[in-house]
């Protein structure tokens, strides 16, 4: 079982996004995918069908229910453990648990058996409990980031932290890559295109290659509680995001 953490300090870089277009991607491929929304805000539970809110990953942080009770199918192959509200709280009193690193880690035993592949949505809370435990029991995390200076900061600042995760809880926690959301090679914006060029010399191999462009048809599908595939089956988000799949399995 692969456990990707998408993760970054930065808000608003499309990092639910891509874990809601992997994610339908890899189980469309016939993968058994699990989806954790370990975000307060609840962007990822909002953008896939509806599911029964007394069910969610705060159950499980409380205490009043094992992760497999609260896995809840939203499509063939593909699973949901949702966030609400209650996780705001719930983040807080796990974060003065001593052994809150290892949250997810021990919330995943035995779910190798079901699953082919966890992606965990997180939050982009810079002190965040639940980004630590998610990267500490992360095969891999991957990195969107938008072509910015704050994003950078942001990138620069989560690769600081996974240095820490693997210093001291999960020394087998990859760096999977940093990829470009929000961007193309083609767009006549020379401050973008310099921006990149800063992190290619600044993370080199790290930087993948392929780049997601703009496009509408993300936010409608998501609007729609629909994937790219049901919605928008030519467009060029599904294009990049088919190609963002490709890569990360050849990371592997």
């Amino acid at each position: 079982m692969e456990i990707y953490s998408f993760a970054n300090r930065k808000g608003g870089v499309s990092k639910t996004s891509s874990v809601w277009a992997v994610g339908q991607l890899l189980a469309q491929a016939g993968h058994r995918v699990l989806l954790i929304d370990a975000d307060a805000q609840a962007s990822l539970t909002r953008c896939l069908p509806v599911v029964d809110s007394t069910k969610s990953l705060a159950t499980v942080m409380d205490s009043k229910a094992q992760l497999l009770d609260v896995m809840q199918q939203v499509g063939e192959k593909l699973w949901l453990v949702a966030a609400t509200e209650e996780l705001v709280v719930a983040e807080k009193v796990l974060g003065a648990d001593l052994a809150y690193p290892l949250f997810f880690k021990k919330a995943f035993k035995g779910l190798n058996k079901l699953v082919d592949y966890v992606l965990i949505d997180t939050p982009p809370a810079p002190s965040s409990p639940l980004t630590v435990a998610a990267l500490t029991a992360s095969t891999k995390v991957f990195v969107p980031t938008s072509p910015e200076v704050f994003s950078f900061d942001g990138v620069t600042s989560l690769l600081e932290l996974v240095a820490k995760v693997q210093d001291s809880y999960n020394p087998e926690l990859e760096v999977g890559g940093v990829f470009l959301t929000k961007y193309s090679p083609t767009y006549r914006r020379g401050l973008h295109h310099a921006f990149v060029k800063k992190m290619r010399e600044r993370f080199g191999s790290l930087v993948m290659t392929t780049t997601i462009r703009e496009n509408v048809a993300i936010p409608e599908a998501q609007v729609q509680r629909q994937s790219l595939q049901q919605t928008a089956a030519g467009s060029n988000a599904l294009i990049d995001y088919t190609a963002l799949t490709k890569e990360i399995l050849s990371r592997q």
